[in-house]
């Protein structure tokens, strides 16, 4: 065997065990399933609902954080179709407001619809957890890139909610946001 292939062979066993590390223990190789009956449950209508304050970080691919960022929602139901509204207030100075609508349906599955979310976002709420995975397209200012996202949403025991989200460009890492979201308080 030559010293190239060798190092060939070296180089794709690498990436074939990192990907399989991924699919198998990282981020995206949990389910909502795996999170039954280890909680609270996790009732969109109920614990998205009304005014709700959200504080959080996005890290970029380095692990750094490049940006901070406090939101106001408000959410509103009627059965199982509910719109959010959010509005962002970034340090820079930024402003971002969206605008979901999420549609649930009696098994679990939830449907995310967003101006700047490419087609429709599909996810599954279970115990604690929700899931969403959808595909964003950032503003112009931000090069307009397609995205995909996979969020995760964890109840926690006060009613706090814990949000994952992890942004993927050609399946890479390019930034991921942690952030809260809790009731207002008047």
């Amino acid at each position: 065997m030559t010293p190239l292939l060798a190092l060939m062979i070296g180089v794709v066993l690498t990436l074939a065990l990192v990907a399989l590390h991924a699919r198998t223990f990282g981020f995206r190789a949990q389910t909502p399933q795996d999170y039954v009956g280890k909680g609270p449950v996790f009732d969109l209508r109920r614990h998205l609902d009304g005014p709700l304050l959200c504080e959080g970080v996005i890290y970029g691919p380095t692990g750094r954080v490049t940006s901070r960022f406090v939101a106001d929602f408000d959410a509103r139901w009627e059965g199982n179709t509910g719109v959010m509204t959010e509005r962002f207030r970034y340090d820079s100075g930024a402003v971002q407001d969206r605008r979901w609508t999420l549609t649930l349906g009696n098994d679990g599955r939830i449907l995310a619809e967003a101006p700047d979310v490419v087609g429709t976002g599909t996810g599954c709420a279970a115990g604690p957890t929700v899931r969403l995975d959808y595909t964003i397209r950032l503003p112009k200012d931000a090069g307009g890139h397609l995205l995909a996202v996979t969020d995760w949403m964890y109840l926690m025991e006060n009613g706090t909610i814990m949000n994952r989200s992890q942004f993927r460009k050609f399946g890479i890492k390019v930034a991921e946001l942690v952030a809260t979201m809790r009731k207002q308080t008047t």
